[in-house]
């Protein structure tokens, strides 16, 4: 658990960011306006979604601090989600504001029988360790036999005397780690630690997209799971590999580039054996284009050269936690298109 000094820094971090404005290029994301075309749509795309009224998550219910600092949300966003036994767990990134540090992670259950429920004992991820102190956020979970593992992004400071992090060209005022939980019963979750090497990360990475089916499972690719490293480590893209999702290896390789679109933020996820071609890999990102305003693509891949950029296309979803298949349909969870100030999370369906 964090000390006295740490509890002081991580008070301060949230009182800057209940404090925060946010920029308009940040806060205007819209799945809709991202979203594909289907007059233009080619066969291995996915989409376009529309959202599912029906379905819709609204966070009611206050949490418990268990840093007492006075902590509170006031907006929800970058999900993931998992069915099992017929419903739907959702995780999501609690913060202050939109797209502020100070986040937490929760859980809400949705049964078809009696609508969603968050979970009483949230969050089930806070910050409790030095390399997450400002925040814990952006969670993404994967399926493996017994177990699920999520990644998620710790927010820390910068070692005062330390290497500066950075994003492209731009330093950065603090640092980004991937970090692992597991689970065995998707409600409680043991912290493993850091998942990227700080030689890697250079205090910077985000991510952690691994391929996973439409039923939240991760898919071996040549023997191996992948992990793609889309944002930090110095400006060089890369890629990890494992052979049981929970230690890791990593190396530089570019597998992604948008410069007939613009700038690449981030891989939202990758999606494969999904209906299109029996080898076809789906990357679904986020970008900004030259006129500074924010787009989204996707890439075709084989699974047989998850690395080789095949395709691109113009249309995303959007959907950091990955792309599910429920009651027949594509479907992914996402809260940028709500209002700043309140706390709905919206389900998106495949037309």
């Amino acid at each position: 658990m964090l000390n006295q000094e740490q509890l002081a820094r991580h008070r301060k971090c949230f009182e800057e960011a209940i404090n925060r404005s946010i920029p308009g290029v940040i806060s205007d994301i819209s799945v809709e306006e991202f979203g594909c075309e289907k007059a233009t749509k080619p066969g291995w795309a996915i989409g376009p979604f529309q959202k599912n009224e029906a379905m819709t998550y609204r966070k009611k219910a206050l949490w418990k601090d268990p840093t007492n600092i006075g902590w509170r949300s006031g907006f929800i966003f970058n999900p993931t989600m998992i069915e099992q036994d017929g419903k739907l767990y959702l995780f999501y990134r609690a913060a202050p504001k939109k797209e502020t540090l100070c986040s937490r992670i929760g859980l809400a259950v949705y049964d078809p029988e009696t609508g969603w429920q968050d979970y009483a004992e949230n969050p089930i991820i806070f910050p409790e360790e030095e390399d997450e102190i400002l925040s814990c956020e952006d969670p993404k979970i994967y399926k493996r036999k017994d177990q699920y593992v999520m990644f998620y992004i710790g927010v820390a400071m910068l070692p005062k005397d330390g290497e500066r992090a950075m994003l492209g060209d731009m330093p950065m005022e603090v640092a980004c780690h991937v970090k692992m939980a597991v689970s065995k019963d998707l409600f409680h979750w043991e912290k493993r630690g850091l998942v990227v090497p700080l030689t890697i990360s250079k205090y910077w990475a985000k991510s952690a997209v691994i391929p996973r089916n439409p039923q939240g499972e991760p898919v071996k690719l040549n023997g191996k799971y992948i992990m793609y490293i889309s944002e930090g480590c110095g400006g060089v893209q890369h890629i990890g590999l494992s052979d049981d999702l929970l230690t890791w290896s990593f190396e530089p390789r570019q597998f992604l580039d948008v410069s007939e679109f613009g700038q690449l933020y981030e891989v939202a996820c990758a999606v494969t054996d999904y209906g299109a071609e029996d080898d076809a890999l789906l990357l679904d990102f986020y970008y900004r284009r030259p006129d500074g305003r924010n787009g989204g693509g996707q890439a075709l891949y084989s699974k047989n050269e998850p690395f080789r950029q095949l395709e691109l296309h113009e249309g995303a979803s959007l959907s950091w936690g990955g792309i599910l298949r429920y009651n027949g349909k594509f479907t992914f969870a996402q809260g940028w298109d709500a209002v700043d100030g309140t706390e709905e999370m919206y389900l998106y369906e495949e037309e």
